[in-house]
């Protein structure tokens, strides 16, 4: 099932982002990653030179739009990716745009 037009510019929003995009792509990699871990993987494998404030920024951002879950162990808390709303844009509007068999 595809996502309603508010969910769509939501989710469209926060991959709009190239951080926000590697951090799904860490995610991808494996889950249930704190601030941290997160920061540091991106800083040695991007080159990322943005605080940990701002950059926690971009954490809630994908979490705002359902693309990543938080769950707290202790006093730290973890993100996990989820997949389901990158996977229903592509049985929503980004269908159309599938090349046919034709």
């Amino acid at each position: 099932m595809g996502l309603g037009e508010q969910e769509t510019s939501g989710v469209l929003g926060a991959l709009s982002n190239a951080t926000r995009r590697w951090v799904v792509d860490e995610l991808d990699a494996r889950d249930r990653q704190s601030l941290f871990e997160l920061h540091t993987r991106l800083i040695e494998k991007y080159g990322l030179a943005q605080s940990r404030q701002g950059f926690s920024r971009h954490l809630a951002t994908l979490e705002e739009a359902g693309i990543i879950e938080v769950e707290w162990s202790g006093s730290t808390k973890l993100h996990s990716l989820n997949r389901a709303p990158i996977q229903a844009l592509l049985v929503g509007w980004l269908r159309k745009f599938e090349e046919s068999s034709e």
